[in-house]
Order: C-alpha cells, then structure tokens, then sequence
C-alpha cells in the first residue's frame, strides 16, 4: 500500500508542478483517495501567465502525472492514468485531424512533458511536493508554488 501512495503523491505531485509552470495556478493538492480517484490536483479556472498554446498547456499538465509517477516506477501507468489519458485524447482530437495524428500530438506532448521533468529544478520540486505529500497527504497551492520556487532558486533558477 505504501508503494501505491508514493506512486500517488508523485503523480499528484507532476501534475501540480507542470501546471504552475505553464502559469495554471494550483489550489490544493491532495493523495486522499475519494470514490473514483486516489489523488487530486485543483487548480483555478485562471492563469497567472498567458499560455503560448493553452490546449497544449491542458495536455501538458494532464500527462505529467503518468510522466511523473512513470519516472518512479519505470513504467507508465496506463489504467491509473485513464482519465487523464481520455481527456488528452479529447483535447487532440480537437487539433488533429484523423486518428493517426492525434496519437502522434499525444506521443509529442508525453515526450515534451518527459523533457520537462528531466529538468534538475523541476524533478527536484516534484520529489519535495511528492514529499510533502507523503508528510500530510494534502499541500495548498501556495506551498506547492513555494516548493516550486525553492527548487528553481537552488538549482541556479530559470
């Protein structure tokens, strides 16, 4: 069990991290399971930065939790991740034209939010809130920000 809430914080942890930084700010993460998730990240209808590409920001941040929780275990997580993955493929399906190229915009962003997360401050902000998680299953939004900053500060900023 123990081994499931770790995976769990992590995932959690990725999809806070990639949010804030495409500028979606995040309320309140969360690994206390409830009847059809074992984790949640909310975060607020606005953003703090306008977005390049805000459909790919979406995706972006709904794939970093498989992304996340993948770095851990060493492989994706595909059933834990079918919501997420079911939302990507409906925001694809919105830019893409047939099957074939929504599979290769979602192939894209996983390996874009991968590139993401092989970043020093980004993975080490992911393991704190990952942490911080584990500590007492549900952080505000504002400490995940500051756990964020901490990491980017440490690691020479971006």
């Amino acid at each position: 069990m123990e081994g499931k809430k770790k995976l769990t914080a992590f995932h959690e942890a990725g999809h806070a991290v990639v949010a804030l930084l495409v500028g979606r700010p995040v309320q309140k993460v969360s690994i206390i399971p409830s009847q059809n998730r074992l984790g949640s990240c909310h975060m607020s209808k606005g953003r703090s930065k306008k977005a390049q590409d805000a459909l790919e920001s979406e995706m972006l941040i709904l794939l970093a939790g498989m992304a996340a929780e993948g770095r851990v275990a060493g492989r994706y997580n595909v059933a834990g991740a079918q919501q997420d993955l079911m939302m990507v493929q409906k925001l694809a399906s919105q830019r893409a034209g047939n099957q074939r190229q929504m599979e290769k915009l979602v192939h894209r962003t996983l390996d874009k939010v991968n590139h993401m997360l092989r970043d020093q401050a980004t993975w080490s902000a992911v393991k704190s809130i990952a942490n911080a998680l584990l500590d007492s299953e549900s952080i505000s939004g504002r400490e995940a920000k500051h756990l964020l900053t901490m990491a980017q500060n440490s690691s020479g900023g971006k």
